[in-house]
């Protein structure tokens, strides 16, 4: 005979992940160029997530250095991947960016991202829906395109690396960016979206699981 419950035992601690998220989408112009955003928008929707804002732009420097807005630990950062990736891959750094300094890289790095912005235009969504940034960051995966795995956009359409990158001295064509956090999402969506460019609808899918 099973026990009862004496009323000792605590409940399992129930974990809301039904929450609503916003988060932000930017197609870059590589993805554009190719010709594949309708099947990039599709893998989204597929899984239920909803489209509340979209458009076609071609953003000038200003909202590229508002996107691409770092600091000098974030310099420093992202120049330590570079060298790291410099050693792996057998790259002199010198060669490519005059300089061992991992803060003076990575600022080189955040110019090629704003220089991104000048080859074409860019597909920016906002979509919504359950744990939408981490189911987003999830289907878009690793940053490198050659190192992301089968099953997720950047592995599947991705074609550059970051040997040829910095060989090119350009920003990593990986096609997409997602925003990394909510409140990075909520951030990143003020830059390219207007309150009144997203939309508040229910798709069919919301009333079948009642959220």
């Amino acid at each position: 005979m099973n026990k009862q419950n004496s009323g000792n035992t605590k409940p399992a601690k129930f974990i809301n992940t039904n929450l609503k998220q916003r988060t932000l989408i930017l197609l870059k112009p590589d993805a554009v160029k190719r010709g594949i955003t309708g099947e990039i928008i599709d893998r989204f929707e597929q899984t239920g997530l909803k489209i509340v804002g979209a458009k076609l732009i071609k953003a000038d420097r200003g909202v590229a250095q508002k996107h691409y807005k770092k600091d000098a630990a974030w310099h420093k950062k992202v120049g330590e991947y570079n060298l790291k990736d410099c050693e792996d891959l057998d790259v002199d750094p010198m060669e490519i960016f005059g300089t061992t300094d991992p803060t003076e890289i990575g600022s080189q790095v955040n110019e090629w991202l704003f220089s991104m912005f000048d080859e074409g235009p860019v597909f920016a969504f906002v979509f919504e829906g359950p744990n939408a940034v981490k189911k987003v960051r999830t289907l878009v995966g690793s940053t490198y395109p050659d190192a992301a795995p089968p099953g997720t956009i950047r592995g599947d359409y991705g074609l550059d690396s970051a040997v040829m990158s910095m060989q090119k001295k350009r920003a990593l064509l990986n096609l997409i960016h997602a925003s990394g956090t909510v409140e990075e999402a909520q951030e990143e969506i003020s830059i390219w979206f207007s309150s009144e460019e997203l939309l508040d609808y229910r798709r069919a899918d919301e009333d079948v699981y009642h959220y």
